[in-house]
């Protein structure tokens, strides 16, 4: 599943990088737009867009799909917008 998608990196925005973090670390969309100056709503677009870009049908598999793509760890990166989350 992932495999194809190494092949074909989708281009990801600075922003969306920002969603993929908190989508990893276990923000809910009202946590995301709290983080990021957002709307919940404009939280789960960035969602959608991120789940289409990378092939996937959950919110949950973005990270994994993110990773599998990139080679980046979601997690490993920690942004001005994860740094301050509460562990």
């Amino acid at each position: 599943m992932y495999e194809t998608l190494k092949s074909a990196i989708p281009a990801i925005t600075a922003r969306q990088r920002e969603v993929v973090e908190l989508i990893a670390a276990g923000c809910s969309n009202e946590e995301i737009g709290e983080r990021l100056g957002i709307s919940p709503r404009t939280a789960k677009a960035h969602s959608d867009i991120l789940r289409q870009k990378l092939g996937v049908s959950r919110r949950r598999q973005i990270p994994a799909a993110y990773r599998a793509a990139t080679g980046n760890d979601p997690l490993a990166t920690r942004t001005v917008a994860t740094a301050g989350r509460r562990q």
